[in-house]
């Protein structure tokens, strides 16, 4: 079963890519469909520039929050992934990759992956009385004997 996976995504996928635009550009002409596809590529690369640097302010806060940013990390991989689909050429794999921009998509993706592994637990209600912070300081002298 995996060398079929392997060969459906390594073999099938830039098969069908290549007809799709031999198709397109039988349509509209070579030259179009390659500035089409070097269009996208420019245009999703921008756009993952910019989601990722909002991504990455997101998991700076969460930090400075002192929380875990998990979700932010797992966007940052999925829209790596959707940068390296729109840099291929091809019109599924840009079309896959603008799918990664859609920050609600790639969110509820993530989610029902936690879900789905059971590693998403909900978060604790916050308590009635505020929490102890844990850095106590203590002042204090010392002096050292030898």
């Amino acid at each position: 079963m995996p060398l079929l996976i392997f060969l459906v995504i390594f073999v099938g996928a830039p098969l069908v890519e290549l007809y799709l635009l031999i198709e397109v550009g039988s349509v509209i002409g070579a030259l179009p469909t390659i500035a089409l596809s070097l269009f996208t590529a420019a245009l999703g690369g921008w756009l993952v520039r910019m989601q990722g640097f909002a991504v990455l302010f997101r998991a700076q806060s969460a930090l400075a929050a002192r929380e875990v940013p998990a979700i932010e990390l797992l966007e940052g991989a999925l829209l790596l992934l959707a940068g390296l689909a729109l840099l291929l050429p091809g019109f599924i794999t840009d079309a896959i990759g603008f799918l990664l921009l859609i920050a609600p998509l790639r969110r509820w993706a993530i989610v029902r992956w936690l879900k789905a592994r059971g590693t998403l637990t909900p978060a604790p209600r916050p308590s009635a009385r505020p929490e102890q912070r844990a850095d106590h300081i203590i002042e204090g002298d010392y002096r050292r004997e030898d």
